[in-house]
């Protein structure tokens, strides 16, 4: 069920408990947990905290830990699945589940006893109505003719008889009805993956309701935010919606800057909001190689050809900019140019058609010397949580990524940074190999993309969102280099190879690249209907349903299922 009062039927129920906090492997669950394990420590809430990665690690650590609590939180996972059939949990068991997927799970919305959802409801969130989905079985009929009717004449027994047999066949008749009903609401219920409001800010909210929102937890619920947008999990409508209400809040905690009598000391953590460039990372790289590695201008100026090099080429020359500024770190370029960039860069990008050179978002400051702005800290600690060093498991790398998000901890941050760079590096090189190699084909319904064994940085793949991201660049980079009406509307379904060992490919499906496009994906139900008649060796392991890993044997029948189903 929705929980309506998040204070109350919430925090102040786990707050003399001990408490067991799953969370997901994503920016969104680690900021919203960040402020949650903030508000514990006020508290002095005893939890214990498991990073899980998909539905295999849930399960396990819910059969190792089920006996110790019967409060368990969730953080984006678990709403939209029936819960209680996974886990199986005892009768006294209560989840509180707060989770970004969508469409929420009807048993789970219409559990009143063990599932507690903390969902905004102001999401458009469509639920069927009770009656249309779940009806009370009908007792059976008493049997016709019992011993009372025994003096009755035969006559009247027949004709009772005749009345029963027709209103028995009506019943069937209605009941056949409904379910065919039921299916068809289900099916347009269930049919199409997408996100709702961050669990960071949702969380922030409840801080807010109980006055303990400091600066900090501000600036996490700002990163979740930040992660739905870098990773197109939201519309941009609903990101500056969002982002209006966070402005508010920065207004209100960080209004003393501006002040003399009450300034701020110098090193205090300082938040504002900024019309920034869509370039990442460039105040911590060169402003070169930040326009070559981030997507939305690799992708307009094609940079993968020669042309669109020379393109960049004219681009700098009509900022005004030497390349030998360029090219060094921006720390170290000159001031004087550095003055009125945004403005310069945002005049020529409208001249090469890049109308949407600037985003609304924050940055942070820490003393003089640390600035980061949102979607920086958003690709750090990302490329934290899925490092494939060789020696670091899941665990330790959700630990490093959760530790960088704290103020104490900027080496890790900056560790992350780089990091990043080489991720976004290694995306736009792959970028460009799938383009000019023309791997990227049109299968009918759908574009397919397959990455060899033996790609360079094919590791750096082989991590579910890293894979969701590259895929999506080279959707948006694809549909700016065909010439092809069509190919431009088509979605796209991206293979990359997972195990060697074992054979297995992960598969990701990307719905099509859309100006007016509402980000949902349809891919998750497609994916398990086409693995279903073709019974191919998939594993839904991810939270997302559009991520599945496949067999690599079974991957050409899995694919032609997938084209007569789209068809």
């Amino acid at each position: 069920m929705f929980v309506s009062d998040f204070r109350k039927e919430f925090y102040e129920v786990v707050q003399s408990q001990r408490v067991l906090l799953f969370v997901a492997s994503d920016v969104d669950a680690l900021c919203a947990c960040k402020i949650l394990q903030a508000l514990f420590q006020c508290d002095h809430v005893q939890y214990t905290l498991v990073p899980v990665s998909g539905w295999q690690e849930l399960e396990t650590a819910f059969l190792e830990h089920k006996e110790q609590f019967h409060y368990f939180i969730l953080i984006n996972c678990g709403a939209n699945v029936d819960l209680l059939d996974i886990l199986q949990p005892d009768e006294d068991a209560i989840f509180f589940v707060c989770d970004t997927h969508r469409p929420v799970n009807v048993v789970n919305v219409y559990n009143d006893a063990q599932i507690k959802l903390l969902i905004k409801q102001d999401d458009d969130l469509e639920v069927p109505a009770y009656d249309d989905i779940f009806r009370d079985e009908e007792e059976d009929e008493e049997h016709s003719g019992s011993e009372s009717d025994n003096g009755s004449e035969p006559s009247e027994k027949r004709t009772r008889l005749e009345e029963e047999i027709v209103a028995r066949t009506m019943k069937r008749r209605q009941r056949r009805e409904w379910e065919a009903q039921r299916r068809d609401i289900l099916f347009d219920y269930e049919q199409y993956e997408y996100h709702g409001t961050s669990s960071a800010m949702v969380m922030f909210d409840l801080a807010w309701m109980m006055s303990k929102d400091l600066n900090d937890m501000l600036w996490w619920a700002i990163v979740g935010l930040t992660d739905q947008w870098v990773q197109d999990k939201i519309t941009q409508m609903k990101y500056v919606t969002d982002v209006g209400v966070l402005q508010r809040h920065v207004s209100r905690h960080n209004h003393r800057n501006e002040d003399e009598e009450n300034a701020l000391s110098v090193d205090c953590t300082r938040i504002s909001f900024e019309y920034d460039l869509r370039l990442a990372l460039y105040q911590h790289w060169s402003l070169h190689d930040s326009l070559c590695n981030t997507c939305y201008t690799a992708a307009r100026f094609k940079l993968w050809s020669v042309h669109g090099q020379k393109r960049l080429q004219e681009f700098l020359a009509d900022v005004g900019l030497p390349l030998k500024q360029v090219k060094q770190k921006f720390q170290s370029m000159d001031i004087s140019l550095k003055e009125n960039l945004r403005e310069m860069i945002e005049e020529s990008a409208n001249k090469f058609g890049m109308k949407d050179m600037r985003v609304q978002t924050f940055s942070i400051h820490f003393g003089f010397k640390h600035r980061f702005l949102a979607s920086d800290v958003v690709f750090a600690t990302m490329s934290l949580m899925e490092s494939p060093k060789k020696d670091s498991s899941g665990t330790d790398n959700f630990i490093q990524a959760l530790d960088s998000l704290s103020r104490s901890n900027l080496d890790k941050l900056y560790h992350g940074l780089e990091l990043a760079k080489k991720q976004l590096q290694a995306t736009q090189q792959t970028i460009a190999s799938c383009l000019c190699t023309n791997l990227v084909i049109s299968q009918g319904p759908f574009l397919y993309c397959s990455l060899m064994e033996g790609t360079p940085d094919i590791a750096l793949f082989s991590k579910p969102a890293s894979l969701t991201l590259l895929s999506r660049y080279l959707l948006k980079s694809f549909v700016f280099s065909t010439k092809n009406r069509r190919c431009k509307l088509l979605p796209l379904v991206m293979a990359a190879p997972l195990s060697v060992e074992q054979g297995t490919v992960t598969v990701v499906g990307i719905p099509p690249e859309t100006d007016s496009s509402d980000r949902k994906n349809f891919f998750g139900r497609a994916f398990e209907k086409a693995a279903e008649s073709t019974n191919s060796r998939t594993l839904h392991n991810h939270f997302d349903l559009s991520v599945i890993e496949l067999k690599a044997e079974d991957r050409s029948k899995f694919l032609d299922a997938l084209v007569s189903l789209l068809s």
